[in-house]
């Protein structure tokens, strides 16, 4: 049961045995930790992230546009599942990778991936208002982020406040413009 929760997949009749005639006290700790270093604990758990990161390799919308480097950001959560990245620095990396500093350049290309999160999504890129566009991009990025990291959405704010919601127009606006600062799109 451990090995397909952890990595979605079935023993394999020689792990089952080797479990079952170590009669150490510490067996089934052995066996959890053989699973949390295996390549299939991120690939299982890093795919409900990408799930909640709404990961897909187009656009999804009106010109389906292919994602030609969205598997970059795909093997980035795997590796960092793995590699059992702090949940603090996985929330800055996807935000603000591209303004974290960098020791070595292998770094600065893994902070620039994590990004992937805000550039993915569905998007309609036939929109002929290229400032609308460019709000809808925002909005979708405001969405997944309130989705992701606060369980809560912001879609109301960009036109209305809602009597009980806890983010106004006026802080929908404020987070905007911290996206609107970034260029998310080519021409």
């Amino acid at each position: 049961r451990a090995t397909f929760d952890v990595t979605g997949l079935p023993p394999s009749p020689e792990e089952v045995d080797a479990f079952v005639r170590d009669e150490s006290p510490d067996a089934f700790a052995r066996v959890v930790d053989r699973l949390l270093k295996s390549p299939a604990y991120g690939e299982r758990w890093g795919r409900h992230w990408l799930d909640v990161a709404r990961y897909a390799d187009s656009n999804g919308m009106d010109e389906n546009v292919s994602h030609g480097h969205s598997w970059r950001y795909r093997d980035y959560v795997v590796q960092a599942f793995n590699s059992d990245k702090p949940y603090d620095r996985f929330v800055i990396e996807q935000l603000a990778g591209d303004l974290l500093p960098a020791a070595t350049e292998s770094e600065r290309i893994e902070n620039l991936t994590a990004t992937g999160f805000l550039a993915l999504g569905a998007k309609v890129l036939a929109e002929p208002d290229v400032r609308k566009m460019e709000m809808d991009v925002i909005d979708e990025q405001l969405d997944v982020m309130g989705k992701a990291f606060l369980g809560m959405t912001f879609g109301c704010s960009r036109c209305h406040d809602h009597k009980f919601d806890p983010v106004p127009t006026t802080d929908y606006y404020s987070m905007a413009s911290i996206f609107r600062s970034t260029k998310s799109l080519g021409d």
